[in-house]
């Protein structure tokens, strides 16, 4: 099977950006199931249901989200009723959060594909355990036994926790793949249990930015620590970040791992078929 991710879109600027390459990419790939991070698709805060359906028509399968998951209200009631949006599944039980936070997809062709979502607790708002979280959802839907292949996002602001996910989830998930941080990882390979891994996908905004916003506004706070206003989403041309990986059909394990890396600043990275 042949699955892409991309790393979290920013704005309008991220959307564009699907729309121009990912119907491209999906049809040069063969790409069976497509996971997009959108969690700031909407004005670089959270998702709303027309910035979901703008991703979705551009060809996305599966939705994840992250630590602005509720930013925009209306996604509180929005992915009650989309099943194809999954926010982080280790909130605390007792909140009783909306949604879902793994889920099990059906592709065209009959495969079975789970996608889970997680957030990470290291500089980051306080869940639960992210590996508990992801341990409940892989013995509920194991690979092999029931899905052809899992894919795990770990929205994550420390690298050494997304590497901890990537070595806890190698052998029983098909791609470990971090998102949050906007900068993708040089660092893409196949653990030894077979599990494909990257650090952080990148982000789908323009790179002539800070992590996809435009730059006054975080430099003013940078250097003299007072507010000047809300961060604005970049305009310039985006380019599109994420991940390939082809898997084995008996296995669901990873074959093959390279990063994708199209349009804007960025230096072009296109997998061969």
């Amino acid at each position: 099977m042949r699955l892409a991710f991309f790393g979290d879109v920013v704005g309008r600027t991220g959307r564009e950006g699907i729309a121009d390459h990912l119907p491209r990419l999906k049809r040069d790939l063969a790409i069976d199931f497509c996971v997009i991070n959108a969690e700031n698709a909407a004005a670089g805060f959270g998702i709303t249901e027309a910035t979901a359906n703008e991703l979705f028509a551009s060809g996305a399968d599966c939705l994840t989200l992250g630590n602005h998951s509720w930013d925009q209200k209306e996604a509180l009631t929005y992915i009650v009723r989309e099943p194809r949006l999954l926010r982080p599944a280790n909130y605390p039980i007792l909140a009783d959060a909306p949604g879902r936070g793994s889920n099990l997809f059906t592709t065209h062709s009959g495969k079975q594909v789970l996608v889970i979502n997680v957030l990470g607790r290291v500089f980051m708002d306080a869940l639960d355990d992210p590996f508990h979280a992801v341990d409940r959802a892989l013995n509920d839907s194991p690979l092999r036994d029931i899905a052809d292949a899992v894919i795990v996002d770990i929205h994550a602001e420390a690298t050494s926790e997304k590497m901890a996910m990537g070595h806890f989830c190698d052998g029983r998930a098909s791609l470990v793949v971090g998102t949050h941080s906007h900068v993708p990882t040089a660092d893409a390979q196949i653990l030894p249990g077979g599990s494909a891994y990257q650090t952080d996908a990148g982000a789908c905004a323009d790179y002539d930015s800070v992590i996809g916003n435009q730059k006054d506004e975080p430099l003013r706070r940078f250097t003299t620590r007072i507010s000047g206003g809300r961060y604005q989403p970049a305009t310039g041309p985006a380019t599109v970040c994420g991940v390939f990986v082809e898997t084995d059909d008996k296995t669901g394990l990873a074959l093959r791992i390279e990063p994708i890396r199209v349009g804007g600043r960025l230096k072009e990275t296109i997998p061969a078929v």
